[in-house]
């Protein structure tokens, strides 16, 4: 076991031989055997191995292995000299397997040497990114948890600040490769993380790479098997498929087979839909999802079908008028309850796929259906206009901080799907119905206009965006969910407007 003075002689004699350093393997041994000794030798030896290790290539496994012990050892100190140090072994074919050591180390608690290990991976994944990935994506599929979950991340986190030149087409293909074996068997969580590493690849930007992305969704997603609304795994895979899809889709990338498989599917099981998220407005947000996508949809095979399974759905939430009774009053104890948020979302739905076959509500409706229709409209548009007007008067001249109490939140909101399933309703009373009408969801962020200003409540949106969450359909039924829906979503669904502001 060498001492400080014996490690310090041979390294002044490995130093001075200059080109010749390759003819004093001994000298090079009595340092690999520095791992041996005290913390002074070790922390030499964890500076020096390193240092000559090019020179002996019949000594690389000895010499990776001895600083491997160092990167493993109790004294945080010479831990962190070697990790540091590390890097300067990963020439040719031993990248691969620095790179694979390192991720290794990801694993480790103490903030200053994972900083150090995510340097040490940026360092090599510059001089070979191929390489780098190798040793990355072999921790992710074979490693332990803890490994595979910080792995992902440091990709999720990391790749977006390497430089182009780091990035090539070939190697962000190698990503996209072993990406799709890691996605056979993902928890929710992963998956986005998964979705972020691909989406902001520069391969996969255009048409053709976004459609990519879309198959791969919609493979994730089971779209060719039967919907099993009784599971809640089930349910869950395919909201969180669908949050990851909508981003992609344009008048490009469509979102046919999306809305089919919701139309057909979901749709008719709205109702018995099961999730493990307390407070979770699951119909609420299937039917926001597949509003947003109906945007989106290309030619689509069953058109007819798709629009008859909404029509039939949204008659379910646009209820007849109650009977009058013999006196002129309700014959009933109280007026269907309208939930504004349902029918905003299927309202919508149904104007965008009506746009693709104009004629439904005329040729394909028998009169009477048709009938019973405008009567639900006429319905439900006169309820929205007491609701509008009492929205518009409670918000009048409000501004500023006024606007972000909770309750003034929930209104502003309120006024915005009340006035959507206004213009939407309008297009269908025309002769014969239009669809030329826009609106923005009232989830969507708008423009900011005042409340105060003429017909500026029409455009007030809450700007709460809905968040992401994870359904874990995979890997050893691990999952990390976060309610999906806006901020006051949950609040919408059967909010008694009229009630609310009538008690202020």
């Amino acid at each position: 076991m060498p001492t400080v003075e014996e490690l310090y002689r041979n390294y002044g004699i490995l130093a001075d031989a200059t080109e010749q350093v390759g003819q004093h393997k001994d000298a090079y041994q009595v340092i690999l055997d520095g791992v041996k000794g005290g913390t002074k030798e070790k922390r030499l030896a964890a500076q020096f191995i390193p240092k000559f290790f090019k020179h002996f290539p019949e000594l690389a496994d000895s010499a990776i292995n001895a600083q491997l012990d160092l990167c493993e050892d109790e004294d945080v100190s010479i831990r962190r000299q070697a990790i540091k140090e590390l890097p300067q072994f990963a020439t040719g074919e031993n990248l691969p397997r620095v790179a694979d050591i390192l991720t290794q180390l990801l694993q480790t608690d103490d903030s200053a040497e994972f900083n150090l290990v995510n340097n040490a991976l940026l360092s090599i994944f510059k001089m070979d990114a191929k390489g780098t990935l190798g040793g990355l994506f072999s921790q992710i599929l074979q490693g332990e948890d803890i490994v595979r979950e910080r792995a992902i991340k440091f990709l999720s986190t990391k790749l977006k600040t390497l430089p182009d030149e780091v990035l090539t087409k070939e190697v962000e293909e190698l990503i996209l490769t072993e990406s799709k074996k890691v996605l056979e068997d993902v928890t929710g969580e992963e998956f986005v993380l998964f979705m972020k590493i691909l989406s902001g690849l520069k391969s996969l930007q255009t048409v053709s790479g976004r459609q990519q992305l879309v198959e791969l969704v919609a493979e994730q997603a089971d779209l060719e098997q039967t919907f099993n609304p009784s599971d809640p795994d089930c349910v869950d895979r395919l909201l969180q498929c669908t949050r990851q899809a909508v981003p992609l889709f344009s008048k490009n990338v469509h979102s046919t087979r999306f809305v089919t498989y919701f139309c057909e599917q979901v749709l008719p099981n709205l109702g018995t839909l099961t999730t493990p998220v307390e407070g979770l407005d699951i119909q609420l947000e299937v039917l926001k999802l597949l509003a947003e996508m109906s945007s989106f949809c290309g030619d689509m095979e069953k058109l007819e079908t798709n629009l008859r399974k909404l029509f039939d759905k949204l008659l379910e939430y646009m209820p007849l008028p109650p009977e009058e009774a013999e006196n002129g009053e309700n014959a009933g104890n109280e007026e269907p309850k309208l939930q504004f948020s349902y029918v905003e979302c299927l309202l919508y739905s149904f104007h965008q796929l009506g746009r693709k076959l104009p004629d439904f509500l005329t040729a394909k409706l028998n009169a009477e259906k048709l009938k019973d229709f405008k009567i639900r409209l006429q319905y439900f548009a006169r309820g929205l206009q007491v609701y509008i007007r009492q929205l518009r008067l409670a918000l009048q001249g409000k501004t500023g901080e006024a606007l972000k109490t909770e309750e003034n939140k929930i209104k502003v909101v309120a006024l915005k799907i009340t006035n959507n399933i206004n213009v939407l309703i309008k297009d269908l009373f025309h002769i014969p119905p239009s669809y030329k009408s826009t609106v923005t969801l009232s989830w969507k962020p708008v423009q900011k206009v005042e409340i105060g200003q003429k017909r500026a409540s029409e455009d007030t949106t809450s700007g709460s965006p809905a968040k992401k969450s994870s359904a874990g359909p995979k890997r050893d039924a691990r999952q990390i969910y976060n309610p999906p829906s806006g901020k006051y979503s949950s609040n919408l669904g059967n909010f008694n407007y009229e009630r609310s502001l009538q008690g202020k």
